[in-house]
C-alpha cells in the first residue's frame, strides 16, 4: 500500500484510509459485529493504516466496533474519530455542542471506546457557531499537552473557520465530501489547505455509492439508510445524474477498471495530500477500491474527465435542510 502525508503535520497513512461509519450508522441495518470486525482486520492486512470513525455514528456503537476491531493493532494504525454532538440521558443525538467542558467529557469517552491512551486524529465534526473555533482549537491544543490527542481536524468548515482554528492549534486535516459530483471544495478549500500544509480526507468520494454505477433511479433503499434523506438521491435526479456514472463508467472502461476505482483515482489525482476514506460492509469491494491506488491516470485522461464533467449539471443538494444547516461556509 502506497501512503501519503496529510499536509505538514507529519502524520503519515495510507493513501486510501476506510469509512467505518456504514458498518453501523447511516446506510441501512448494521452490519453483524464480528463482520464488521473482519472487515476491518482485512482491511489492515491489505496495508490500510487510516480508519474513521465518530461518537455520533450508532452513537457510539460504532467506536466501540472500530475499537475491538483495532486492538491487536495498535501503534501500527491511526484512528480517526469525532466530537462535537450533544447526547440526551438515552444517547440519542440532540444537536451540536463544542463547549470545552464537553469536549473533555466526550473525549474520554472516545478514549475508552477506542480503547487508546491517545486519539490519533481528533476531528470537531460540525461547526458549532455558538462556541467561538478559538476555543474549540484551544481545548484541543490542552488535550494535546495531556497526551490525550495527538492530531487536531474540523470536518465541513470553511476556510475561514479553518484559519482561525489553525492559528491557535495547528489543523492537520480536513474532512468533507469530495467526489466528481462535489466538486466545491476545489473554489476555496483545497487552496487553502495547501497554503496553510493541512492534509485533505474526502468522505463519500464515491458519491454514497452512486457513482459505483450500482445505483439508479429504481433502487430502493432500507428506511433506516439516511440516502432516502437526501435531495439528490430522489429518484428523478438519480434518474438525471445517471450521466455522471455513464461518464466515468465509459472511461473507466476503456482503461480497463472499474467505475469506483476510476472515480477513486480521480480524487486521489488532484492533490498528493489528499487520502479518501471510502466505506463498505463488503471485502471484494474493499478489495476494488484498495485497486484504485494503482491507477494511473494521464494529463490527458484528468483533462478528457474535466472537460466532461463540466457539461453535465448534477441535480439535487446533496443534504437534507437541516442537514445542511450545520455546514459552516
Amino acid at each position: 500500500m502506497k501512503t501519503r502525508a496529510l499536509g505538514r503535520s507529519g502524520l503519515e497513512v495510507s493513501a486510501l484510509g476506510l469509512g467505518c461509519m456504514g458498518l453501523s450508522f447511516g446506510l441501512g441495518p448494521a452490519t453483524d459485529r464480528q463482520q464488521a470486525i473482519a472487515l476491518i482486520r482485512a482491511a489492515v492486512e491489505r496495508g490500510v493504516t487510516l480508519f474513521d470513525t465518530a461518537q455520533v455514528y450508532g452513537p457510539f456503537t460504532n467506536e466501540e466496533v472500530v475499537g475491538d476491531a483495532l486492538a491487536p493493532f495498535r501503534g501500527r494504525v491511526a484512528i480517526a474519530t469525532k466530537f462535537g454532538f450533544d447526547f440526551d440521558d438515552a444517547g440519542k443525538s440532540r444537536g451540536l455542542n463544542s463547549r470545552p467542558e464537553h469536549i473533555r467529557r466526550m473525549t474520554e469517552g472516545s478514549l475508552r471506546r477506542l480503547g487508546v491512551d491517545a486519539i490519533d486524529l481528533y476531528y470537531q465534526h460540525r461547526v458549532d457557531k455558538s462556541v467561538p473555533i478559538e476555543d474549540v482549537a484551544g481545548t484541543i491544543r490542552e488535550l494535546i499537552a495531556e497526551g490525550k490527542v495527538k492530531h487536531f481536524g474540523l470536518s465541513e468548515a470553511g476556510a475561514a473557520t479553518i484559519r482561525r482554528a489553525h492559528a491557535v492549534q495547528p489543523v492537520t486535516a480536513l474532512q468533507s465530501e469530495y467526489s466528481l459530483w462535489w466538486r466545491e471544495p476545489e473554489q476555496e478549500i483545497l487552496p487553502t489547505l495547501q497554503e496553510l500544509g493541512i492534509g485533505f480526507v474526502p468522505f463519500s468520494p464515491l458519491g454514497k455509492g452512486f457513482l459505483t454505477g450500482k445505483i439508479d433511479e429504481t433502487t430502493t433503499f432500507d428506511s433506516s439508510d439516511f440516502r432516502n434523506t437526501v435531495p439528490r438521491f430522489k429518484p428523478e435526479n438519480r434518474k438525471a445524474n445517471q450521466a455522471v456514472v455513464e461518464l466515468i463508467g465509459a472511461i473507466a472502461a476503456r482503461k480497463g477498471v472499474t467505475p469506483a476505482q476510476l472515480a477513486l483515482a480521480w480524487v486521489l489525482a488532484q492533490k498528493p495530500w489528499i487520502v479518501p476514506i471510502p466505506g463498505t460492509t463488503k471485502i471484494h469491494r474493499l478489495e476494488e477500491n484498495l485497486g484504485a491506488v494503482d491507477v494511473q491516470l494521464t494529463p490527458a485522461d484528468l483533462r478528457e474527465i474535466d472537460a466532461a464533467a463540466a457539461t453535465i449539471a448534477v441535480q439535487g443538494e446533496r443534504y437534507s435542510e437541516s442537514s445542511q444547516s450545520m455546514i459552516d461556509r
